[in-house]
């Protein structure tokens, strides 16, 4: 065991950027939502202000960056030429599904940003990280590389971290990163075990009873997730490889972390999370240490329906010092009877460590799809491994203050798809950026920073 670990939530800026171009497909709130006008700066406060009530609530809290945006550096790519303002007119008069994907402020949702293994679990004893390919959507698939670059200026210790190379951009490795892995354990300091969720396979034959969803695609594959296990040292002994349900993803479910949340050794999930639920459930039992909590909430309690509409999955599970947990849902699930009625009369009256539920409003990221646990990456370190931490990252009051200044300062309060042309908005957005890494120290991180 390793003493002092502390879980740590990187929660991502929502970028000056922010709208809704329903680029998403299989997110139904993304996809339902395309075309109206968004509030980036109302969405960039939405998630600071959760982040200040759980640093002041005595949970450790840090902030990633957003993305450049717009990416005129991937339009060029794309055979767009002449000055940023004519690349931006051009892609909007000939291409502007494109304009709205180098757009997105999808890096908010920092699960996706990669997968971490924590140093005890590690055979070097350095925090892993691997960045997600995001293959499966082009609007996302041009994240991979700032995201490395961001992780490596502040994971920049050597000693500490270890940093891997995304996996290929194939649909054969399609990573969402942590959006579909959990690690379940005792205490934070203590080895844990992986889950792994996959919605497909692409080589080999098929494990016996697995089938794939028909309406909207698997985003996971498993040899993507094996390949990540491979990269960070985990063994067969700390893994567990299990498919998500098809009929959930068929629903809406894209991630595993929309339909089911683990922390500690407790498992929130529902009933139609893994196609395969007790053999999962058995070979957690049979690796972790410590003993598994399941708690599981049935379809009669809560449908596929109300699960993605509500987002009760993708709510946040903190541990408190007494041994209890929080759960920080979405407002939304005030908003469904038969969710906000499971929440009372299941999760808090049920035999579990779930004591308290803590409601946040972050509408203007679960109108794109994105809850409380979209909006995080989990890393679990060490007090050493804190304090070698690179810039100013880890939230205190005055950079609550800083962040919420800058927003004010750089944020439109309006932004429609037909914006997204606007090059003032592109000027405006890298001038927020170049001003935002040197309010976190970090350094250059960006392309129009780096030449």
């Amino acid at each position: 065991m390793i003493s002092n670990v502390r879980e740590v939530n990187f929660d991502g800026l929502v970028g000056p950027t922010h709208n809704y171009s329903g680029l998403a497909v299989g997110n139904v709130a993304s996809m339902s939502h395309g075309g109206l006008e968004s509030n980036p700066k109302e969405g960039a406060l939405q998630g600071l202000l959760k982040m200040k009530s759980l640093m002041e609530a005595g949970y450790a809290q840090g902030v990633l960056p957003p993305q450049q945006r717009p990416d005129i550096g991937a339009l060029r790519d794309l055979g767009f030429s002449g000055s940023n303002h004519d690349v931006l007119a051009r892609a909007a008069a000939d291409a502007p599904q494109l304009l709205r994907a180098v757009c997105s402020a999808s890096s908010m949702w920092t699960a996706n940003a990669g997968t971490v293994t924590p140093s005890i679990d590690a055979p070097d004893r350095r925090v892993h990280f691997t960045p997600a390919n995001l293959q499966s959507s082009f609007h996302r698939f041009l994240e991979p590389q700032t995201t490395g670059r961001v992780l490596q200026a502040i994971f920049h210790s050597e000693q500490h971290f270890a940093h891997h190379p995304v996996l290929p951009a194939t649909p054969a490795f399609s990573d969402e990163g942590a959006a579909n892995h959990t690690r379940l354990c005792g205490e934070y300091g203590e080895p844990g075990v992986h889950l792994f969720v996959y919605g497909r396979q692409a080589f080999g034959d098929v494990r016996s009873g697995e089938r794939e969803p028909v309406r909207y695609p698997a985003r996971q594959t498993l040899e993507a997730s094996q390949a990540v296990a491979r990269q960070h040292g985990l063994v067969e002994s700390q893994t567990v490889f299990a498919q998500q349900h098809p009929d959930a993803i068929d629903a809406g479910v894209f991630h595993n972390d929309v339909i089911a949340v683990g922390n500690g050794a407790v498992l929130l999930y529902h009933e139609m999370a893994f196609l395969d639920e007790e053999g999962t459930l058995d070979e957690l039992r049979r690796k972790m240490t410590t003993p598994l909590i399941p708690v599981r909430v049935p379809i009669e309690a809560v449908s596929l329906e109300d699960a993605v509409a509500s987002y009760l999955f993708n709510s946040q599970l903190l541990s408190n010092p007494d041994g209890t947990m929080t759960l920080v849902v979405p407002s939304e699930c005030q908003e469904r009877e038969a969710v906000w009625r499971t929440v009372q009369d299941y999760l808090l009256a049920g035999n579990n460590p779930i004591c308290d539920v803590v409601v946040k409003d972050v509408k203007q990221s679960m109108r794109n799809g994105g809850g409380p646990a979209c909006l995080r990456l989990r890393v679990a370190l060490s007090e050493a491994e804190r304090a070698a931490l690179t810039g100013r990252v880890l939230l205190t009051n005055d950079l609550y203050e800083d962040l919420t200044a800058w927003v004010n300062r750089h944020y439109r309060d309006r932004l429609a798809p037909d914006d997204l042309a606007d090059p003032q908005l592109a000027e405006e957005s890298l001038s927020a950026l170049d001003e935002l890494t040197q309010l976190l120290q970090i350094g250059s991180v960006y392309p129009f920073q780096l030449g």
